[in-house]
């Protein structure tokens, strides 16, 4: 049958296809029957698969007619029925599932969990737009929750799907036309159960009975499937070894099998597909010792693989059109098997999962995303299904080595995290015990004989995946429940049951031991534990949450709790129980030493029940306690040994007496304390202290803690030591001891053992990190612990602790603690790290300093004790407590050497001060008789057994010269004691203090002061004394180095007017005149420069004839002025560099940093770094020493080449002969006498040259109007010639080297300085620097004069030296040459042809190109000669007036597509009727001019396009004569016009630019005829030439939108020009041009000069000359791009609420565009210090990886 059919043949086939089958006894069988005989017939016809085809065909054969069969009629029709009827009413759930990279959006204030996401569609016409929002990139499966009711708080719809109201998603039945149902049911039946079949069939050759070939034949397929384990390298070079293909074949097989996870890679017959086979896997082997996976697949079975992952899209297609259609394909999909064996085929698929391959493991996903996750009632069956088979995906997602988000697990996300739908599966199939029972299986063989985890030698990506099952644990707890049914509170105390035996399986284990005598062997493994500690912190945090939310789920889960614990035999006690005496009190424990016995970390039972205990506190649920564990069983000195153990370990390893136990145990006790894991470990550690605290006889408690502390004999002094390793570990473990019990008796900020609330915690946490120092917002939140959500609370309390700081153009936004809550700052805060307290010290200590405050840094008063934890407080006041006290404060009042420490003192004094404070706060709250808390009595007690009191110690101490440190905070406790009394006595403090007490004191202090006082005035006098002599070498340094910090030379500073010039004192003023060219030039403000090497150090002035100082330069390509981007400048095409195009396509840029050498300095470093840097590693991503990079010595500067200093040479006019002069040399006499010497040097170079002129007659026509007889050869040296100035060899050789740099850099060829572009490319060099630098200044709004840089001032005067020497370097000919073809381009040169038009070229670029040729004309053959000052004037002046009316004829021919200006309003002013009368001379010479134009419109219209053109000139002849400018050229005061004025003034030229045509009208009216007659002229007029608009346009960076959601909005409907896939691309936007870019993708790679490079590589050498900067929109960073292997990574200009930028998108906050760092971007740029941010940037990184740049 001819398959290429007309449409309604289609139709027709498609049509009785359907009726064959409606009518057939066995409607489904035909179905089959056809699939099967068609699908061989579509698919796997050829080796390579034609994809448009193959669809067309699939379309016409199949899918076509199973429509027309579904609907019954056309199924265009059909479906408009179906959608007019109640059935076709769509659902509001948006269900896009995401592509991995896409980026996905977060509502933090309406999110019921962070899972909860929006595609970008529905977040852009969402109320969350507006909100607190994350975004970040998916990593691909998950789906868009828009209309999910239960996944929001608010706004659950965006407009897209909103329904009119937010209402439940459908769950009722949609009702169907009865016919079509069974015709849906069918089809869902027959192709779902083929489909299935066929993906999970694992026989290569063979097929289903039903699905048998009538013939098969001998055509095989060797399939290559994707693995991780194999890298895109290895698989390529297997493939181009084993299948004889090119490498871009291999390429393109290996994305595709990365991407579809498998490829046909070889068909043929069954004998050379093994062959193929055995080829692969040998090869794979030996390349990475394991082999591909390939099998040999029959055509047939491929070809029915194809159709049925097909039928996927398909099916999403069909069941989209309606919620019934969707509703009868979940019934098919669950429906049981009839055979028993069998499950649905919906778990059937998912069963299989982690065996299929990529692409069909895709279409299955998709297929249950657009389906039973999109209804409720199907959703929940497939959730039970989901959970039932749970234990099985994810044994089988464990051995699987794809990644998880392609594997079936990876769908819990969408199922466990709906509140209702977790109830549910707790209730009915107990999803949590399910969870943990998986868990416990697969962690199995990590347990050791004491049914303990030990993961020594544990398999660290098994284990990795293992781990991914707590997310779904956490994701099921995620939200609490607000009611408990009966049911639930069973099934879910089933599950903590489950949860405690995994909990059961960690208490204890990885039991460490102290090692003795020789260090640790081998380091035990610790990272494994830790790693299930951070993944069960917010799950443990979740069940005590759902805990305390129900009062009788809280008292059973304290219960089991409880029971597990004392269960657990972990680490047990070996001795029996002693009597341990202090102070008179007894306590009877069993002895335990941390320091000799096992002792674990690992203690999550002991501090669950903590958790669980202070939720039945907070709760008031405690009352009921008794009724569910026997008081008597609640021994709180059992319950707070292991956590006990855990904070004397800690202490221990900071006392180091564990330092031979390696670093295992250190990391392990780092990460006990870090905020990742602190609040589950040591947070909870210290609740089980303050609770047993609470709980126990004060005196006790306090004997038990010195028992495990084993400090217990040392206070009571049967125990001491000589060995001094052995003190110093006592003084730290003493020093641990007092500060645990700071944070027992202090730290009250947990609810439920305080008042407080979380907000109040979040507050005091942030207090203290600013104490520390001020932070960025991400550094705060690096600090805080998350909660489930991973949110930290800060947003809410950061406004009342601290101000915020905004950032400048660098580094980030900052907060600083406010004043007044510095109030609450404590210096032994439980969660500073060792590090973070002594900073936090002594940042509070130099505040205080500077404030001038009270310096004793004394505790805060914490709020109060919960009424069940207050017996807390009498631990402060109890007869141990004294006396360790006074133990302490003994042995520092004694100065026993060796047995104190200061910072046992600073904790003794601490606990004193928070004792005496908590005694104050109880007196000023209730009588004296009420108080209990008697500490000060007791510290002031005498009798035998106290000996010396703690008030007598602590008076003692105030005298100490050892403790002066510590003496405010001695004053201030002694004070309080005072406070106290008086409190006690009811008398006020200062009465009782007594005089012996405050005098002395009083006369110390005032001694202080004074002593201070003097100090300071001292140290005042130095600082003057000091900084006077600094000033005075500043001024003397200033005066030396006037060059580097002049920018404007002063009209002040000619201290010798030339006096022996002037011959009047009209002419003095003359010699002062602010003029730069022409017979009226001032004198140049000339100085000796005298400079310093920076690499010798020595002086030397610059001269002539002297040794050649020379400037650091940087040569590079430039687009940044160009005026058609992505045009290329190459010498191939034909262009001539002596022409620069008016659009500026690429110049060449030359800028310096402006640091000085000797020349055989430079040479000597240049030759060093060579040297060095050649063995330094990718030195080639940094320098490119092939072509002579280097970094400045000073600065790191990227550097080329150098540039000579030239001095300058003295222009001395003497006015009087100047005048005489003009009056001979006037425009048409030097152009006839100029013309007249070009002819003559042709002639003789002619004849010299053995060939006779026979262009002589070819211009004679265009000669006559400056043709005179008395203009002969030599008339140009009758007006004055002097010798040329001499250059020592030095400077010479340092000419030639920057000559040859820029000629090889700027037109990107071989180094050669005998080429006669050499010095073309200096002058284009100079022209284009400058046009630079006054673009840029213009662009900045600085004034042309004195706003300069001193370094861009110095390069620049250097620049136009080097160019205006050159021609002294450089054959006289060549020079001539190139002066006669410039000069063609405006008079009739008769030596030169194909001179281009005025409109070819860029006029400035002309300009400096004859201004510095025309001396070359002078040259004699037998003496060396150049003009002299007089002649230069004249020169300079004729030329910028004939190159200026030129310029003015190529903007007036420009105009003529201007839309402004049409009024005819009356022309009074001289200009416009200079100017109408210049545009009618033009239009006079030119065809297709428009006529209405007024004169005042074309005055404007030239004063703007000549502006930028004028200041070129002006910056130009400052830097050639050095003429002081006129002071309006410094000012950015002066108006437009005075500018103007100023600028003309300043060049010499008419303030009336106009004028100039008219003065010399006879001379221009043939040379404008000539001009316009130009074939190009009449082209470009008519439009068939491209014509440059006047004044240019000047380029900026594109506009970026203040938000950055725009960006990536853009970038999602981003599709890669050369590819089809959806899959991930890294969308990258040119700054320059704004084009979106496909980088990093092998798809956009394009060849350049030989080699494969990527796009944005390839994009940067069109659009920037080899320089890019480019915004990767997904990683929210800028790269910035040199070469092929240069580039690096820079901030992107957006910043988050914080003053932040966000690469990576890693916090996901909003992002919006800060203007300033995007306007230092654009001057990075503009000013073309991209190669030199990039040589930076790597110098500092210490590139370890060389990253492929030119593959980006």
């Amino acid at each position: 049958m001819d398959w290429n059919m007309a449409e309604g043949e289609k139709t027709l086939y498609a049509q009785e296809l359907s009726t064959r089958w409606r009518q057939a006894p066995d409607c489904a069988a035909a179905i089959l029957r056809h699939v099967v005989e068609q699908g061989p017939q579509i698919y796997c016809l050829a080796a390579e698969p034609k994809t448009q085809e193959e669809e067309q065909e699939v379309q016409q054969r199949i899918l076509h007619p199973l429509e027309w069969f579904l609907f019954g009629e056309e199924p265009e029709a059909g479906l408009g029925k179906l959608q007019q009827g109640s059935g076709g009413s769509g659902s509001q759930l948006c269900g896009r599932v995401f592509k991995e990279g896409e980026t996905v959006y977060s509502c933090r204030d309406c999110a019921i969990d962070p899972t909860c996401v929006l595609c970008m569609d529905c977040f852009q016409s969402s109320v969350h737009k507006g909100h607190r929002y994350k975004m970040h990139a998916s990593s691909g499966g998950g789906f868009c929750d828009c209309g999910d009711v239960e996944a929001w708080k608010t706004g659950p719809c965006c407009s897209q799907h909103d329904p009119g109201a937010s209402v439940a998603m459908e769950t009722d039945e949609c009702v169907l036309e009865v016919g079509l149902q069974q015709r849906v049911k069918l089809l869902c039946q027959v192709l779902l159960r083929y489909a299935s079949n066929l993906l999970v069939w694992e026989e290569d050759s063979e097929l289903p009975a039903e699905l048998q070939p009538r013939v098969k034949d001998n055509t095989y397929y060797c399939v290559l499937y994707n693995d991780e384990h194999h890298s895109y390298e290895q698989v390529i070079h297997t493939l181009c070894r084993s299948i004889n293909c090119t490498q871009t074949e291999a390429q393109a097989h290996t994305a595709l099998i990365d991407r579809e996870g498998r490829r046909a890679v070889k068909r043929g017959t069954l004998r050379s597909c093994q062959q193929t086979k055995e080829l692969i896997k040998t090869t794979s082997e030996h390349i990475s010792l394991q082999p591909l996976r390939v099998e040999i697949l029959h055509s047939v079975v491929m070809a029915h693989q194809s159709f049925a992952q097909r039928l996927g899209p398909w099916f999403q297609q069909i069941i989209g059109y309606s919620v019934g259609l969707r509703q009868i394909f979940c019934q098919v999909a669950l429906e049981p098997s009839p055979d028993p064996n069998q499950t649905s085929l919906i778990s059937r698929l998912m069963l299989h999962d982690a065996r299929l391959y990529k692409g069909a493991r895709k279409v299955v996903h998709e297929l249950i995303f657009c389906s039973l996750l999109m209804e409720t009632e199907y959703k929940r069956q497939f959730a039970i299904e989901f959970t039932k088979h749970y234990k099985q995906l994810q044994k089988d997602f464990i051995s699987d080595d794809h990644e998880r988000n392609i594997s079936i697990t990876a769908i819990s996300v969408q199922i466990f995290t709906v509140p209702t739908l977790a109830r549910q599966l707790i209730e009915e199939v107990n999803v949590i015990k399910v969870i943990t029972d998986t868990v416990m299986e697969m962690l199995w063989e990590h347990l050791d004989a004491n049914h303990r985890f030990h993961f020594q030698g544990y398999n660290s990506d098994k284990f990795f995946r293992v781990q991914v099952i707590f997310h779904d644990l956490r994701y099921i707890l995620i939200s609490k429940p607000t009611t408990w049914t009966e049911e639930l509170r069973t099934q879910f105390l089933e599950g903590f049951s489950a949860f405690l035996g995994l909990l059961n399986c960690m208490q204890g284990m990885e039991e460490v031991k102290r090692q003795f005598g020789q260090h640790v062997e081998v380091e035990p493994e610790w990272e494994a534990g830790f790693s299930i500690q951070m993944q069960l912190r917010h799950i443990l945090a979740m069940f005590q949450d759902w805990c305390s939310s129900d009062d009788k789920v809280l008292l059973q889960a304290f219960k089991e709790c409880h029971r597990a614990l004392m269960r657990c035999t972990n680490q047990p006690f070996r001795g029996e129980a002693n009597d341990f005496y202090m102070c008179k009190h007894i306590l009877h424990t069993r002895p335990y030493k941390v320091s000799q016995e096992p002792v674990s970390i690992h203690v999550p039972i002991s501090r669950l029940l903590a958790g669980l205990y202070v939720h039945l506190c907070r709760t008031g649920s405690i009352k009921h306690l008794h009724e569910y564990v026997d008081p008597v069983s609640l021994d709180f000195t059992y319950l707070v040994e292991h956590p006990l153990r855990c904070v004397v370990l800690a202490a221990q390893v900071s006392a180091e007496m564990w330092r031979r136990n390696g670093l295992s145990l250190v990391s392990q006790v780092y990460y006990y304390q870090d905020v990742k894991c602190r609040d589950e470990m040591y947070d909870k550690d210290v609740m089980m202290l303050q609770i047993a605290a609470s709980k126990m006889d004060p005196d006790l408690f306090l004997i038990l803690i010195l028992l495990r502390f084993e400090l217990f004999e040392i206070f009571n002094g049967s125990c001491s030591s000589k060995d001094k390793e052995v003190l110093k570990q006592w003084n730290r473990v003493t020093e641990e001891m007092l500060f645990l019990l700071i944070v027992i008796t202090g730290e009250r900020y947990v609810p439920g053992i305080s008042d407080v609330t979380r907000e109040d915690v979040t507050m005091r946490e942030v207090i203290h990190l600013l104490c520390i120092e001020p932070m960025a917002h991400s550094s705060l939140v690096k600090g805080l612990p998350e909660n489930e959500s991973h949110e930290t609370g800060l947003e809410t309390v950061i406004p009342k602790v601290a101000t915020f700081r905004k950032p400048g153009v660098s580094g980030h936004g900052m907060y600083e603690v406010k004043k007044e809550c510095l109030q609450e700052f404590n210096p032994f805060f439980y969660h500073y790290s060792k590090s973070q307290h002594s900073k936090a010290e002594e940042a509070e200590k130099k505040r205080r300093s500077h404030e001038g405050s009270e310096k004793a840094l004394k505790p805060p008063v914490p709020p109060p004790f919960c009424p069940l934890f207050s017996s807390i407080v009498h631990l402060l006041s109890c007869d141990v407590f004294i006396h360790i006290l006074r133990r302490v404060l003994q042995r520092a009042v004694e100065d026993r050497n060796g047995l104190w420490t200061e910072a046992m003192i600073q904790r003794a004094l601490h606990l004193t001060g928070q004792a005496l404070l908590e005694e104050k706060t109880q007196l000023e709250a209730a009588s004296v008789e009420e108080v209990t808390f008697n500490f000060s009595l007791k510290a002031r007690k005498t009798g035998s057994e106290y000996g010396k009191t703690l008030f007598h110690l602590l008076s003692k101490m105030k005298s100490l010269d050892s403790l002066e440190a510590q003496k405010d905070m001695i004053l201030w406790t002694l004070q309080m004691f005072d406070t106290v009394k008086c409190l006690r006595e009811d008398s006020s403090p200062t009465a009782s203090m007594s005089d012996e007490q405050t005098k002395p004191e009083e006369s110390v202090q005032d001694k202080e002061k004074a002593e201070r006082k003097r100090k300071a005035e001292a140290a005042k006098l130095h600082r003057q004394k000091i900084m006077a002599q600094m000033s005075a070498m500043q001024k003397n340094f200033i005066k030396t180095h006037k060059m580097l910090y002049e920018n404007v030379p002063e009209s002040a500073a000619l201290s010798s007017p030339a006096s022996d010039i002037t011959v009047a004192d009209s002419l003095m003023m003359l010699g002062e005149s602010r003029v730069a060219v022409g017979p009226q030039q001032g004198a140049g403000v000339l100085e000796r420069e005298v400079l310093t090497c920076i690499l010798c150090q020595e002086e030397q002035e610059v001269q002539t004839r002297g040794l050649a100082m020379v400037l650091t330069a940087c040569v590079q390509r430039s687009t940044v002025l160009t005026q058609s981007r992505g045009k290329t400048l190459s010498t191939e095409d034909g262009s001539d560099p002596l022409f620069m195009p008016p659009d500026l396509a690429v110049g060449t840029h030359t800028g310096s940093c402006g640091h000085v050498m000797h020349a055989p300095c430079w040479q000597k470093y240049f030759e060093a770094v060579q040297n060095t840097t050649r063995n330094r590693l990718h030195t080639e991503l940094i320098i490119d020493l092939e072509n002579g990079e280097y970094m400045c010595p000073l600065c790191k500067s990227l550097c080329n080449t150098v540039v000579p200093l030239i001095p300058l040479e003295p222009a001395a006019i003497n006015y009087e002969s100047a005048e005489l002069v003009g009056e001979l040399l006037t425009l048409p006499r030097w152009i006839q006498i100029i013309l007249a010497r070009v002819k003559g040097l042709r002639s003789k170079a002619d004849v010299d040259g053995g060939t006779e002129d026979i262009s002589e007659n070819s211009s004679e026509g265009e000669l006559e109007p400056f043709g005179d007889a008395q203009a002969d050869f030599r008339s140009i040296l009758s007006f004055g010639v002097q010798e040329p100035p001499k250059y020592s060899s030095s400077i010479a050789e340092m000419l030639v080297v920057c000559a040859t740099t820029v000629h090889r850099v700027g037109l990107q060829v071989a180094p050669n300085e005998q080429c006669p572009q050499v010095p073309v490319m200096a002058w284009n060099t100079c022209a284009y620097t400058i046009q630079a630098t006054e673009n840029m200044l213009e662009e900045e709004q600085k004034p042309l004069f004195g706003s300069l840089q001193n370094r861009q001032l110095a390069g620049l005067k250097a620049v136009v030296q080097f160019s205006a020497a050159q021609r002294h370097r450089s054959s006289q000919a060549v020079v001539q040459k190139h002066f006669a073809g410039m000069l063609a381009v405006l008079l009739p040169v008769p030596t030169v042809e194909d001179t281009p038009s005025i409109l070819e070229i860029d006029f400035f670029h002309l300009l400096v190109g004859l201004v510095l040729s025309i001396p070359a004309l002078y040259q004699e053959k037998a003496v060396d000669l150049q003009p002299s000052a007089i002649s230069t004037a004249y020169n300079h002046l004729h030329l910028l007036h004939l190159v200026t009316v030129g310029h003015m004829v190529q903007i007036l021919l420009s105009l003529q597509d201007d839309g402004g200006g049409e009024s005819r309003e009356s022309e009074q002013g001289d200009e416009a009727r200079s100017a109408a009368a210049v545009y009618s001379a033009v239009m006079q010479s030119t065809n297709g001019l428009r006529t209405a134009i007024s004169g005042s419109t074309l005055a404007e219209s030239v004063r703007r396009g000549m502006l930028p053109f004028l200041r070129c000139a002006a910056l130009f002849f400052n830097c050639l004569t050095a003429v002081a400018p006129p002071e309006e050229l410094s000012s950015t005061a002066v108006t437009s016009i005075g500018h103007m004025e100023a600028l003309c003034s300043y060049l010499a030229l008419p303030s009336n630019i106009f004028q100039l045509f008219q003065d010399h009208q006879d001379t221009f009216a043939p040379l404008l005829q000539r001009w316009c007659g130009n074939p190009a002229v009449t082209k470009a007029l008519k439009g068939d030439l491209h014509m440059t608009r006047y004044p240019r346009k000047r380029n900026r960076l594109i506009d970026l939108p203040e938000d950055y959601s725009v960006l990536l909005n853009q970038a999602s409907h981003f599709k890669c020009p050369k590819s089809s896939d959806e899959e991930r691309k890294h969308p990258t936007l040119c700054l320059v041009c704004g084009t979106m870019l496909c980088s990093q993708s092998t798809c956009c790679q394009k060849k350049l000069e030989g080699q494969e490079v990527g796009a944005c590589t390839a994009h940067a050498a069109t659009c920037g000359a080899g320089v890019g900067v480019f915004l990767r929109v997904r990683e929210c960073e800028i790269v910035l791009m040199a070469s092929k292997t240069r580039g690096s990574t820079y901030p992107a200009p957006y910043l988050d609420d914080y003053g932040e930028t966000d690469p990576q998108l890693g916090r996901g906050n909003p992002l919006h565009l800060c203007p300033e760092r995007y306007r230092k971007l654009h001057q990075l740029w503009q000013q073309h210090c991209v190669l030199e941010e990039i040589a930076r940037s790597l110098e500092v990184l210490n590139v370890m990886f060389a990253f492929d740049w030119q593959m980006l």
